[in-house]
């Protein structure tokens, strides 16, 4: 790490100085929360002593021709992010994550990814921001691309930390820290399930969508579907609510689907689909409502298939919304990028990831969605624009916003334009299709949009009012 030192916390709290690749390396699934697979991850550092401010992470493009405008952009996301955080970072740290592949050894991992590691280092330099150290973590062993001495980084790569005995790991088990496996593992959880059989399920979902669409392009009809929907999932999570099952029980997931048939898991889908029964079913995050509604979200999740499979953005980002709403920053970051990767323009899951990014508090999101729809309202819609949101930017709390695609034919690819902007105009729905074409998909939320209008009018009050003074 060339003789520079990197601390965790913040003035009032108790410091953990990490000192040299071997600890930065170690700390790294504690920083998010799993173990990074296919990733890139860019920290940001603070101060003199280096404090650990945002993070951008994005999945390694397979084309090395999309390595220079990744680095770019990454390097770009990080630094205007932590500006609008409240500090330009004074250095960065570069993780390089990636397995082998079938007959490659660790060694030849790192240096396949060693010009994307130098693309990186540059992209930060023309920013007048310095890259301290930049790690590849392979197989086991980690090898740094800055330090030149052999003594402490030699060319064959350094073992890692045996799990449970580094610093990182005493302080992590102190405060309740816990790795919850891979980035790969966590994504299983949310992706189509073996115990399923696709072809039932995606004939499922196209009798459901033959019955539906017609009825969702009827204003009178689109209510009952509705409704119908939001009974359904009631039913589904009271189901779910009289099968508790411990965190210990194994292969918990296989059994919640098995507790629910293909024709229900394709109705709920589907009507999901539509913006207002969405949001109502986002009231559902706390009280007893909240594991057994996560628990539904993620099954529907699964049993997205076949060319039905961005679909999933609507129970992903409600499973992304339970679990920050609730404090699970790890879960509702995979489960983000996963709905993202989906669909790419999903605006409920924009919003919800540019929430996370900018630090808003979920309770006052949680109180917008107790005004604008009590208990049993049919809720209403609120017209809303788009938002310019910038891509791989990921604070820290936020969800992973490199997930997204670069091109719809590598879905590990580089996070797409920098900007999105709105094509219809603002309140508008999008129309249903059947699926060639797809059902209706739904619009932004109105709650996520209102408390991040209210927090950055109250940014520029205070900005003013400084300059004022």
């Amino acid at each position: 790490m060339n003789k520079h030192q990197e601390s965790m916390g913040h003035a009032d709290e108790p410091q953990i100085t990490l000192r040299g690749p071997a600890e930065l390396a170690d700390a790294l699934p504690y920083m998010l929360g799993y173990h990074p697979t296919d990733s890139v991850v860019m920290v940001a550092l603070h101060g003199s002593r280096g404090r650990f401010g945002g993070r951008a992470r994005l999945g390694i493009p397979a084309s090395e021709r999309e390595w220079p405008p990744v680095a770019r952009q990454l390097a770009e996301s990080l630094i205007e992010g932590s500006e609008r955080r409240g500090a330009r970072p004074d250095g960065i740290v570069v993780f390089l994550c990636q397995d082998p592949a079938r007959g490659e050894s660790g060694n030849q991992v790192m240096e396949r990814l060693r010009p994307l590691a130098q693309r990186l280092r540059t992209a930060c330099g023309e920013l007048d921001v310095p890259v301290y150290e930049a790690l590849c973590i392979s197989d086991g062993r980690y090898w740094s691309y800055c330090c030149p001495d052999e003594r402490c980084c030699p060319p064959e790569g350094s073992a890692m930390a045996v799990p449970g005995t580094s610093v990182m790991a005493a302080a992590a088990a102190y405060a309740g820290i816990r790795v919850r496996g891979s980035l790969r593992e966590l994504e299983a959880r949310l992706e189509p399930s073996v115990l399923v059989s696709v072809k039932d399920q995606e004939t499922a979902l196209d009798k459901a969508c033959a019955r539906l669409v017609p009825r969702l392009l009827s204003s009178v009809d689109r209510a009952g579907i509705g409704e119908e929907t939001i009974a359904l999932s009631r039913s589904l999570i009271e189901r779910l609510a009289g099968a508790e099952r411990t965190p210990e029980t194994w292969d918990v997931d296989g059994a919640d689907d098995l507790l629910i048939t293909d024709d229900e898991a394709a109705a709920v889908i589907l009507g999901m689909q539509d913006r207002e029964t969405r949001d109502r079913a986002a009231a559902w995050m706390e009280g007893p409502d909240t594991r057994p509604a996560l628990r539904l979200w993620r099954a529907l999740a699964r049993r997205c298939v076949g060319a039905y499979s961005e679909h999933a953005a609507a129970p992903l980002t409600l499973a992304a919304w339970v679990a920050w709403s609730t404090g699970d920053e790890t879960g509702a970051r995979v489960a983000l990028g996963l709905a993202l990767r989906k669909d790419p323009e999903y605006v409920f899951a924009r919003l919800l990831h540019e929430a996370c990014n900018e630090g808003l508090d979920p309770e006052e999101l949680r109180a917008c969605f107790r005004r604008e729809r009590g208990p049993g309202e049919a809720g209403r819609e609120i017209p809303e624009t788009v938002p310019e949101i910038p891509e791989g930017l990921d604070m820290p709390g936020a969800p992973e916003a490199g997930d997204r695609p670069a091109a719809p034919h590598d879905h590990r690819g580089a996070a797409g334009p920098a900007r999105v902007r709105r094509t219809r105009p603002p309140g508008a729905a999008r129309t249903p299709r059947p699926p060639a074409g797809k059902p209706v998909r739904p619009a932004g939320s109105g709650p996520v949009k209102a408390v991040r209008n209210r927090r950055r009018a109250e940014s520029r009050s205070q900005e003013e009012g400084e300059a004022r003074r």
